[in-house]
């Protein structure tokens, strides 16, 4: 028989949190995402989407699956988890989000292949895969002190939001430039990836087993901490190098002048 379970025990507050995290990430990975696009210089192209990749896989997606995982409860009984898995899940998530950005570079030299009205469908569609996985790689890092099963419904569901989530993060990327409409369109990857989460946390169910060994692992919060850490000097860091990057002006008459001094010898 299924046991009891709540995902905000510790109240609506930890949802918002996640929200806000998702949000962040988001706002700061297109913001990423913009400047590879502008970018001439292939190693420019790469740096900037490696840090979207980061931004929005490692801190959008990653860290708001686990910061909502902190309301998740199973009433008497010990929750942890497998670290192994856990940091698998965040390559799923950085990695899911660094090859959809790739595939829809129309100047990748390796997805020349590719033509350019399914780049987006195959890099919505691989993304998606892979940010459904990483969600369940996180779950099935969780150790009861029983059996956790998921609802195929919800499963099937939350790959298909994951699927939409990414197809979205990967148009905007290609067509946000104005920083007013931004934030609206972090706001809306940010939905996307609660929903989810929440939608695939729906289908799970506890079955306690009254003879299990008590669950080996670390603690929700014991593993949150250092991963929030982590991701706010990365979200920092990002910030500073995005700050002390020259403007598309700059960048403009840098290239004006380069190209008048080529043309000079």
């Amino acid at each position: 028989m299924a046991h009891e379970l709540h995902h905000f025990s510790m109240g609506m507050w930890v949802f918002f949190l996640a929200w806000l995290t998702s949000i962040l990430g988001c706002y700061i990975g297109l913001t990423c995402a913009r400047r590879a696009r502008t970018a001439i210089y292939r190693q420019d192209k790469r740096r900037w989407t490696a840090l979207a990749s980061v931004a929005i896989g490692g801190v959008g997606v990653w860290l708001m699956h686990f910061t909502g995982m902190l309301g998740f409860e199973v009433p008497g009984a010990i929750v942890r988890y497998n670290l192994g898995l856990t940091l698998l899940s965040v390559v799923l998530a950085v990695g899911a989000t660094w090859f959809g950005l790739t595939v829809v570079d129309a100047d990748e030299p390796w997805m020349q292949w590719l033509p350019d009205e399914l780049r987006l469908p195959l890099g919505s569609l691989i993304m998606g895969l892979a940010v459904g996985a990483m969600h369940y790689s996180g779950m099935a890092a969780v150790r009861v002190e029983g059996t956790l099963e998921q609802s195929l419904p919800y499963v099937l569901a939350s790959f298909a939001i994951g699927i939409v989530a990414s197809f979205t993060a990967l148009w905007l990327s290609l067509n946000v430039d104005r920083r007013a409409v931004r934030f609206p369109a972090a706001a809306l990857m940010g939905c996307a990836v609660v929903a989810l989460h929440y939608t695939g946390m729906a289908g799970v169910s506890v079955v306690m087993d009254p003879v299990a060994t008590m669950p080996e692992g670390m603690a929700a919060m014991t593993l949150l901490f250092p991963g929030f850490v982590v991701g706010i000097i990365v979200l920092a860091a990002t910030v500073v190098l995005l700050m002390a990057a020259p403007s598309d002006e700059d960048l403009e008459r840098e290239y004006a002048i380069a190209d008048w001094m080529n043309d000079v010898r």
